[in-house]
């Protein structure tokens, strides 16, 4: 079996030149972010975002999105970012945009989904490793910041749904999953990517 090309050669005015798939899509604006929300790879995403809103600040970005989810800190800081930076902003879910990725994904100015994409939110968890030997107020500690966490991804959501935040945290108590229909009625997403629109 061939492996998939990662590489294209683009022919300029300086002669021909290898160009890697994904410096190929940033000059069309167009952004990937696949796999964990973590402090690397959000690391690579802000960069991504900064020099296109430093290269263009009218021009549209579209973030496609293919995520499980992740560190809460490291994706609140990407999503704090793109609201805030000038250039419009389009999040694309293609396959699915779970917990922390769903979160990134309602950045967008226009949410857009794939018809088999899944959209799932749900309470933070705690991913600190064992709890054995932890005393009384410790964990009283890490339950306060939790909720407050919770709140914090709750007001999110509710703020993007337009729907209240008491709806939100009663429905974000277990994984909520949404398919691409689903996604659009209740808010998170803005419409269903149609045949013969361009990306």
């Amino acid at each position: 079996m061939n492996a998939i090309t990662t590489s294209l050669i683009k022919e300029t005015c300086d002669g021909y030149h290898s160009l890697t798939i994904d410096n190929l899509l940033l000059t069309s604006r167009r952004v990937f972010f696949t796999g964990q929300v973590d402090e690397e790879s959000c690391d690579s995403l802000l960069k991504a975002l900064i020099a296109l809103n430093d290269e263009d600040p009218q021009a549209e970005i579209k973030l496609f999105i293919n995520s499980p989810g992740g560190e809460v800190s490291s994706g609140l800081a990407v999503y704090d970012y793109i609201r805030f930076m000038e250039c419009p902003l389009t999040t694309i879910c293609v396959g699915t945009a779970a917990s922390m990725g769903a979160l990134l994904f309602l950045a967008g100015e226009r949410r857009l989904v794939t018809e088999h994409s899944r959209i799932m939110i749900h309470d933070p968890s705690y991913g600190g490793g064992s709890l054995a030997g932890m005393k009384p107020h410790e964990l009283d500690r890490i339950a306060k910041d939790l909720k407050k966490i919770r709140d914090v991804t709750g007001e999110i959501i509710a703020e993007v749904t337009g729907r209240p935040l008491k709806e939100i945290l009663k429905i974000t108590k277990e994984d909520r999953f949404y398919d691409a229909a689903e996604a659009v009625e209740f808010g998170l997403a803005s419409e269903i990517i149609k045949k013969g629109v361009s990306l």
